[in-house]
């Protein structure tokens, strides 16, 4: 064993570590390893950078685009309308027409954005129609990924493994190769989720009250200052009711009608009512501290609110660059006007310490802040909103241009007139020369962490063939398989692979998978087609 090979092998381990325990974000240990391939020169510049013009790279980020371009002009819409009577009519069905147009549109465009915007849309139909969420949001999501195995296009893994495999020297898939095993696989699942996954679902109903969904009764209350307070004429930031009590002022109510959110330099007057969060114990202390009364029997709700305030439900997206930050670090009252009054974390409800929290993608946060901030917080697309505040402007006219825009790529591709990666390029600069997205809407679709997780495993997957390191774990796994046979090692490949995927990124996992999962069939003497769709499917 060579020290290149003995290099590779430990920067493909301490990467693993990292993209497992994502102690780093995953694309910036992405680039983390380029650049340790480039200082070692184990690669040239010209391969250590390839990723980045990589036909699979150019692929994923046009398809990212051809997504919004589709998203953007309001087809959900007309989709909703059909699904609220669907519904109405009867539950069974409409589940069924639902899970099938999620996956049909995925099988086309990246799933991410078909749940992001079938969510909200799902979540109001139900509530009007009096069904439980539960029991379709979690098959919503599963179709979306069945869907998304159905073509070469549907997910990004698949545009990873054929370029991987284009790359030495296999014959490229088409559009439409995978797609038999893809509808078993989706018929499968699909019967799976009817007549037994539902069975395990729970049938929860929305609450209808925010503060009460997340728990907030005995942590919000109302306060009037009075003349006697020590916190009057001083600012929010050096009143005694902060540095001393800990509390947090979500709302000021001055005179008969002003109601604002403070921010930390809002001076506080005598006969101000505040509404604020703090632990029940706190509130115990409020009744005895000198210059306040607690207004009593007081219960907040959302009716409670001004009209000019809104409570929010948002959960922090699959790219959003909350993601791994704390609402601390990126002074997240500061930036949206809008407090944070409670978060779910990975299912658990916390109301405490929340600003010190690292955020994950499907995160929930409970939100106060004015219509007019609205707008600005819709616009950083850190956000999918669950309420009916969230209403963005579709370009609606754009639906015809958009879908002969995406049916002339599939068709361009299946009839081998130009290769995925050229189509799917031609048609993003064609969603942008007909104004069906703008410039700054294109670049906003590109999931920029993907673009740069997926070059950095590029590259370390041709450190991995260009050293033989590869050859070495396929001859590890070999020997561990004992004479097994080709079905056996296959079979191996799947369960290595789909593992990883539950630990670390889909994409970074096919990346470093693919090229061992060739060199391995070769060696066997078959042919690497099987290995390359088990990949994909795992």
């Amino acid at each position: 064993m060579t020290f290149e090979i003995i290099l590779v092998l430990a920067i493909l381990l301490v990467g693993l570590v990292f993209f497992i325990t994502e102690w780093l974000p995953v694309d910036v240990v992405a680039m983390l390893i380029v650049a340790v391939l480039l200082f070692s020169r184990l690669l040239t510049v010209e391969e250590g950078f390839a990723g980045f013009s990589n036909e699979g790279t150019i692929t994923i980020a046009a398809m990212f685009i051809l997504s919004a371009g589709l998203s953007r002009t309001g087809l959900i819409i007309y989709i909703g309308r059909i699904l609220k009577k669907a519904f109405q009519a009867n539950f069974t069905i409409a589940l069924a027409f639902t899970l099938f147009t999620a996956a049909f549109i995925s099988a086309f465009i990246n799933n991410t954005p078909v749940v992001a915007i079938f969510l909200p849309l799902l979540l109001q139909i139900l509530n009007e129609t009096n069904n439980s969420p539960s029991k379709v949001l979690l098959p919503l999501s599963y179709a979306a990924i069945f869907g998304g195995v159905c073509t070469l296009i549907g997910t990004s893994t698949n545009i990873v493994v054929n370029t991987i495999a284009v790359k030495q020297g296999q014959p490229p898939f088409s559009l439409f190769e995978i797609t038999p095993l893809g509808i078993f696989f989706f018929a499968a699942g699909f019967i799976y989720l009817f007549f037994v996954g539902m069975k395990f679902l729970p049938e929860r109903k929305p609450v209808g009250d925010l503060t009460l969904s997340f728990g907030l009764g005995d942590y919000l209350t109302e306060i009037i200052l009075t003349k006697e307070s020590g916190s009057i004429n001083t600012s929010l930031k050096d009143s005694a009711l902060l540095k001393n009590l800990g509390i947090e002022v979500l709302e000021i109510i001055r005179g008969d009608n002003e109601r604002f959110i403070p921010n930390a330099n809002t001076y506080l007057l005598a006969d101000d009512r505040l509404l604020v969060k703090c632990k029940v114990e706190v509130i115990k202390e409020l009744q005895e501290t000198s210059g306040i009364l607690i207004k009593p029997g007081l219960k907040w709700a959302d009716s409670k609110m001004s009209a000019d305030i809104l409570l929010l439900e948002a959960i922090v997206a699959p790219n959003s660059f909350l993601i791994g930050n704390t609402l601390k670090n990126i002074h997240f009252r500061h930036r949206f006007n809008a407090s944070v009054l409670a978060l779910r974390h990975r299912g658990i409800l916390i109301r405490d310490k929340i600003t010190d929290i690292k955020l994950l993608p499907g995160d929930s946060l409970l939100l106060e802040i004015n219509k007019d901030e609205v707008d600005k917080l819709k616009e950083s697309e850190a956000f999918v909103f669950l309420s009916k505040a969230d209403t963005p402007s579709f370009k609606k006219s754009k639906i015809v241009i958009a879908l002969l825009t995406i049916t002339a790529v599939v068709l361009a591709a299946t009839l081998d007139l130009l290769s995925i990666a050229v189509s799917a390029f031609c048609g993003s600069i064609l969603l942008v020369l007909t104004r069906t997205l703008t410039l700054e809407e294109a670049y906003k679709a590109i999931d920029w962490k993907i673009i740069f997780l997926l070059a950095g495993s590029l590259s370390l997957g041709s450190a991995l063939e260009k050293t033989g390191a590869a050859d070495i774990i396929s001859q590890q796994i070999l020997s561990l398989s004992g004479a097994g046979g080709p079905i056996l090692i296959l079979s191996v490949f799947y369960l290595i692979t789909l593992i990883l995927t539950e630990i670390m990124s889909n994409t970074a996992t096919a990346a470093l998978v693919t090229p061992i999962a060739i060199v391995t069939a070769n060696s066997l003497g078959v042919d690497p087609r099987p290995f390359l769709v088990a990949v994909m499917f795992a």
